[in-house]
């Protein structure tokens, strides 16, 4: 399967992996899973930083240096297509980073996991429950 991770899910894959469901926590670690994060990810992650609702150790673009290093990694790009498909994908509400993520997974074809239930009741796209 290849996987894309909800931003807290990736952050919970490497701050707090017991937050993970045990079919998840599977998931990311099976052979021939590929694991990708959207640059959305990133940035969601330094916003939430800067904003104090998350703590990293040390600093915070060396941290994502390092988790990347950590778990084999994709990056899955924002490009043209995915910041057209971002205004049309199919979920019920408009958060720009998750319509951004959800258009990603169905452009790239992956399985976007993420325990947010909006995101799981969006059209177009495969998911993988946090549950």
């Amino acid at each position: 399967m290849r996987l894309l991770l909800d931003t807290h899910i990736w952050l919970w894959s490497h701050l707090e992996p017991e937050r993970l469901a045990r079919r998840v926590a599977s998931a990311l670690v099976a052979p021939g899973n590929e694991i990708w994060v959207s640059p959305i990810s990133i940035w969601e992650l330094l916003l939430l930083v800067e904003k104090g609702r998350v703590v990293v150790d040390g600093d915070p673009l060396e941290w994502i240096e390092a988790a990347w290093l950590r778990a084999p990694t994709y990056e899955a790009a924002i490009n043209r297509e995915v910041a057209q498909r971002s205004r049309s994908v199919r979920v019920p509400y408009q958060d720009p980073a998750d319509r951004f993520l959800a258009a990603t997974a169905e452009v790239f074809d992956l399985t976007l996991v993420t325990g947010d239930e909006r995101l799981l009741r969006g059209k177009g796209y495969r998911t993988l429950a946090n549950r």
